[in-house]
């Protein structure tokens, strides 16, 4: 008589339930992603407006940064069953409740790094660039910009990793992507479902992460600390210690 299959068994760890359910779990992780990639794009194009409001015209907080930077922490606190029951009189049972709530969560990581990148700027820069005759729209893409790129892209990395975390939340509506086969999981206590759906959720927030870094590093090669390399050499007997620095990149 042959042993039960894992399934039979209901085992945390299955293969046989990754190979008979794998259009299930393929279909789940692609709508994850497409909501996650939706969502930061999104509250990217909203955040990036609210910071330069924050920031004001002369490279200072205006006095618009109070409420801005108020207002999206506080949207930040609501708990997330909360927010996707108070979206839904608006959008009824869709995905547009899961972005739109996702989008509200990504506003307060994304406008403060983005502001933090651009006060960082230093103002030696922008005087130069207006002394060279640059003007305002020009001096913030081709100087603020690049140069505030390192804290953007850091802020879109951390909201990048929270959503894939809080895409799972909108399984109350049935658009969490790897969420619902969580939840379902749950509430049948099939475990291999559970944890399968809970790792892929993992390895997608880890696989975001080292993509944005890679993309991070490959955009702001100016931010890689010098490589030092060491050289031994004997000088009258006695060992000297040389230091060269390499260049990055």
């Amino acid at each position: 008589m042959s042993g039960r299959s894992c399934l039979t068994a209901n085992d945390w760890i299955c293969a046989e339930y990754v190979r008979s359910r794998g259009q299930e779990l393929t279909d789940a992780t692609v709508q994850h992603v497409w909501i996650t990639v939706v969502s930061v794009v999104i509250g990217l194009l909203i955040a990036f407006p609210l910071a330069l409001l924050a920031r004001g015209a002369d490279g200072r907080r205006s006095r618009f940064a109070a409420p801005v930077l108020g207002l999206t922490t506080v949207l930040y606190t609501v708990p997330s069953l909360a927010m996707f029951s108070l979206l839904l009189p608006v959008f009824g049972l869709s995905a547009a409740v899961v972005v739109t709530g996702l989008v509200l969560y990504s506003l307060t990581v994304l406008v403060r790094n983005i502001l933090a990148g651009l006060e960082a700027v230093p103002a030696e820069a922008r005087e130069a660039a207006l002394g060279m005759g640059y003007g305002r729209g020009r001096l913030l893409w081709e100087v603020e910009l690049p140069l505030a790129l390192p804290a953007l892209l850091a802020g879109v990395r951390i909201a990048t990793v929270s959503t894939v975390a809080l895409t799972t939340v909108g399984a109350i509506v049935g658009y969490g992507g790897l969420g619902t086969l969580i939840v379902d999981g749950l509430d049948s206590l099939f475990k291999a479902q559970v944890l399968t759906a809970s790792v892929i959720c993992v390895l997608l927030a880890v696989a975001a992460d080292l993509l944005l870094l890679g993309v991070q590093r490959a955009l702001t090669p100016w931010t890689r600390a010098p490589k030092r390399r060491e050289r031994r050499t004997r000088t009258g007997g006695a060992l000297v210690r040389t230091t060269r620095v390499a260049k990055a990149g």
